[in-house]
């Protein structure tokens, strides 16, 4: 084993959660292994998770424990157990939005022919946004048959999670970023996200850039990992795909994950708290001890993070392995969690033969997005309104009729859909419908409406015995439509 230097250097606050069920045991092994590397830190403990919710905490941390994180602003955090049943906020989904954790960064690497898998090219990094989409959250029961998620993609969140994906390829010798979205559907939302990467990728012109249709992406994914290196996505098609990449890496069980923002960063497995094996000595910490290596460079503790990785890659090339990727053909020797981390010690210092080894080096700032005054806001126009209705009381004809008398000003009944699609006027009989309708009033083409007649109108309906659950204003933002066409 390799001779740590003694020289003393300064400790770097970090604070550490040893989450719920095989979360404390992959923690302390994660722990032993860099402090065995040399790793000079200085760990606050805080508690999350289980116990906490059941104290009451709905959101898994105390008070107290924001309070660490924001002092040491470096998380590394073990998996925790969410109770079942309502009324519990994601711990992980409140600190990512809390702290400003805009960017989520999941490599996942083929360890090929040591860990099985079908994909022995494969070294992909997935970078997901990780504060919005239709992780906002917002959701509302509308009628008695129809609920809705709202997506909300934003420009400055965009601009943040590509914009990091680019200098991260830059920065880590990459080649090619991919973007990967439904724009032929959503056009606004998804769209605005592939418009913001077409921007940004003209920027970059040292890196090769495409769009994927999410859809035809992730069978590509699937099925030839090795054409893809860097993938930016919004945050619901990132956290699916990503521990799919891992899956077909080899095992979920061996991908870290780091939560990158302005001030902030959290590492953690990507992998959940596994308490069926909990206290069992069986986990594989490998996840988060890859976690802990992205930490450590994100530190700018390099030989650390060089030394630690090594020893890992080495440990499994020796088929060193827990129970979740033995396999007789390319294992070894089959170790519990606190044997494994001990197999990564006794190899400090030693590097692969057979994989690559890895070589962090100190590397400049990354160039991140920052806020600036240089956006000019658009002219926004308000020339119609969306009125959404719960109703049941007939057929699409019927609705039309009995709306097409509401008139205010220049607000004239245009269109009704019904999911989505237009079934008034001229619709089709075969469309089902439920009891949420979307009542389309524009004005005359050019006209402007004002506000006041929106709520004028919203009031006439009311008058008519209609129940508005909801309404949304259509503008035109430098003259281009801000709102959907609608669909038939």
């Amino acid at each position: 084993m390799e001779k740590v230097s003694t020289i003393t250097a300064p400790r770097t606050p970090i604070t550490v959660a040893y989450g719920d069920g095989i979360g404390p045991e992959i923690m302390e092994a994660t722990l032993n292994i860099i402090q065995a590397a040399g790793a000079s830190l200085a760990i606050e403990t805080i508690e999350v998770g289980e116990k906490v919710y059941q104290r009451g905490v709905d959101t898994g941390m105390e008070s107290s424990a924001w309070d660490a994180l924001r002092r040491t602003q470096v998380f590394l955090k073990a998996p925790i157990t969410t109770p079942q049943g309502g009324g519990y906020k994601s711990l992980n989904v409140t600190t990512r939005k809390a702290l400003g954790l805009y960017a989520n960064v999941r490599p996942s690497v083929s360890y090929h022919p040591f860990v099985h898998t079908q994909h022995p090219a494969m070294d992909v990094v997935i970078i997901r946004e990780n504060e919005e989409d239709l992780y906002a959250g917002i959701e509302h029961r509308q009628t008695d048959q129809v609920y809705q998620c709202l997506k909300l993609i934003t420009r400055p969140g965009s601009e943040k999670v590509i914009r990091f994906a680019f200098e991260y390829a830059r920065t880590n010798h990459r080649k090619k970023v991919t973007c990967f979205v439904k724009d032929n559907i959503m056009k606004l939302t998804d769209g605005l996200f592939h418009k913001v990467f077409d921007e940004i990728a003209a920027e970059y012109p040292d890196l090769e850039n495409e769009t994927w249709i999410v859809d035809i992406g992730a069978a590509k994914l699937a099925d030839t990992p090795e054409r893809f290196d860097v993938i930016v996505l919004p945050n619901l098609y990132g956290d699916v795909l990503s521990d799919v990449a891992a899956q077909i890496a080899g095992s979920v069980g061996l991908a870290g994950s780091a939560n990158i923002g302005e001030q902030c960063a959290m590492f953690e497995a990507i992998h959940g708290s596994a308490p069926r094996i909990a206290g069992q000595n069986r986990a594989n910490p490998s996840g988060l001890l890859l976690a802990a290596v992205m930490m450590l460079v994100h530190l700018g503790q390099f030989e650390v993070a060089t030394r630690v990785h090594n020893a890992w890659l080495k440990t499994i090339e020796d088929g060193v392995h827990t129970y979740d990727i033995f396999n007789a053909g390319s294992s070894r020797q089959q170790v519990g969690t606190s044997e494994f981390a001990a197999a990564v010690i006794h190899r400090l210092g030693e590097v692969p033969q057979v994989l690559k080894p890895v070589s962090y080096g100190t590397t400049q700032p990354l160039s991140l997005w920052h806020k600036n005054g240089r956006h000019q806001k658009a002219d926004k126009r308000l020339v119609g309104v969306d009125v959404f209705l719960d109703w049941d009381q007939g057929s699409p004809n019927d609705l039309g009729g009995l709306l097409s008398s509401v008139v205010m000003g220049p607000l004239q009944l245009r269109v009704i859909t019904n999911r989505g699609i237009k079934v008034w006027p001229d619709g089709l009989p075969e469309t089902f419908c439920t009891d949420h309708w979307r009542c389309r009033f524009l004005g005359r083409e050019g006209e402007i409406v004002q506000p006041s007649q929106v709520v004028e109108l919203l009031q006439r309906v009311l008058e008519q015995g209609f129940d508005p659950i909801k309404t949304e204003n259509l503008y035109l933002f430098d003259g281009v439509p801000g709102f959907s066409a609608v669909h038939g």
